[in-house]
């Protein structure tokens, strides 16, 4: 498969697989209600980032033997699984006067989100992902061979991380528009309890769903 043909069966399902409801998408949409757009956009600039752990380690051809080792998968869903509970708790016990608080008693909150925390959130929730080895494999099988030179591989993995960071963006800008935000804002800690709950049904789902 030359390098063309490869870009596009990774666009077409990176892209499906990026826009499936996920950790990473209630975490994304969360961030961005509660916090804006900045956060939501920083957010997304860490789940991108942790793209880049799942494609270090299948390009050294690790994905595979994760995929294919229950310890290691097991390991992975626990550590996963209690990562998206513990935001889910966080937006569980989201407060609601956070939400209808002047600007001057917002601020506050707002520096308590800094650029780095929302990245390491992003980044953690991606990261910890335990069905990411196997989902790499099989996007991999279709596309690596043993003769692709390294710039096809690295061109590959930039271009499913741009994927990553183009979707998000675009649910972030979405959530951001006026229109829409003051509608969620009307509702406001309600909006972080639902997502709170999702996440904690992820996070449970991961723990006790099997992977292969």
């Amino acid at each position: 498969m030359d390098l063309i043909q490869g870009l596009i069966v990774i666009t077409t399902i990176h892209f499906l697989a990026a826009a499936a409801p996920g950790p990473d998408f209630v975490l994304v949409s969360q961030q961005t209600l509660s916090h804006g757009k900045k956060t939501g956009l920083f957010c997304s600039l860490g789940i991108t980032l942790g793209l880049s752990i799942h494609l270090i380690y299948s390009a050294l051809g690790l994905a595979a033997i994760i995929a294919n080792s229950s310890s290691a998968l097991w390991a992975i869903k626990i550590i996963g699984g209690s990562y998206l509970m513990y935001l889910g708790y966080k937006g569980l016990t989201s407060k609601k006067t956070s939400k209808i608080a002047s600007n001057e008693t917002a601020q506050p909150e707002a520096k308590k989100n800094s650029p780095l925390k929302s990245i390491g959130s992003g980044f953690l929730c991606n990261a910890l992902n335990p069905k990411a080895p196997i989902y790499f494999v099989s996007l991999f099988t279709l596309v690596l061979s043993p003769d692709l030179p390294l710039s096809h591989l690295l061109i590959y993995g930039a271009w499913i991380m741009a994927i990553q960071f183009i979707w998000f963006s675009s649910v972030v800008f979405l959530l951001s528009r006026p229109a829409v935000n003051r509608k969620f804002k009307a509702i406001g800690h309600w909006v972080d309890r639902v997502m709170g709950v999702a996440m904690i049904a992820l996070g449970i789902k991961v723990i006790t769903s099997k992977l292969n």
